[in-house]
């Protein structure tokens, strides 16, 4: 019988364990930042921005693309946790940028049932960045938007390209 990834995974979690020491830090970030980014697994997101554990709060997704549940997660990180800075991070070489809508309809045809949510594909990075960064700017829900940058990671060389926001959305 062989190992699973989960299993590896819970081993190697053993291991780390052994050694832990409680940092003693807060969930409240040291940084007051929450970042957004793709959850492509090419981006080290700590190791780019040169953070450490306990600097930002990290949410991730399919994209880095702003959605209702990442609304819900930087309304929390703000309110709750006090962070008020956002950087949105998408990068070269995305998924979503091969998938169209379509995806759901296949999706219904395959299982019975629409999926509620939206793919969010999309061909242009810039724009996109742009759409997130507006959707944040613009949330009644959010207390700090005045802070709200975005850029695209380069899979290939690791350097951020920042993205000038929509006209409409600049603070």
């Amino acid at each position: 019988m062989s190992i699973s990834v989960t299993d590896e995974l819970v081993a190697a979690n053993r291991h780390y364990a052994k050694d832990f020491k409680d940092p003693g830090i807060d969930a409240r970030p040291v940084r007051r930042v929450a970042i957004v980014a793709c959850m492509d697994a090419r981006l080290d997101l700590h190791a780019a921005l040169g953070l450490d554990l306990g600097d930002c709060h990290t949410i991730r997704n399919a994209g880095g693309v702003v959605t209702d549940d990442i609304i819900r997660s930087l309304t929390i990180s703000q309110r709750a946790l006090g962070t008020s800075s956002v950087v949105l991070i998408h990068h070269t070489g995305c998924g979503l940028q091969q998938l169209t809508e379509d995806f759901r309809h296949e999706l219904e045809l395959e299982v019975g049932q629409k999926p509620s949510w939206a793919v969010e594909s999309f061909t242009d990075l810039d724009q996109d960045v742009r759409q997130s960064m507006t959707r944040v700017r613009t949330s009644p829900f959010l207390l700090h938007t005045d802070d709200v940058r975005g850029f695209v990671f380069d899979v290939a060389t690791g350097l951020l390209r920042e993205i000038a926001p929509a006209p409409e959305s600049a603070p």
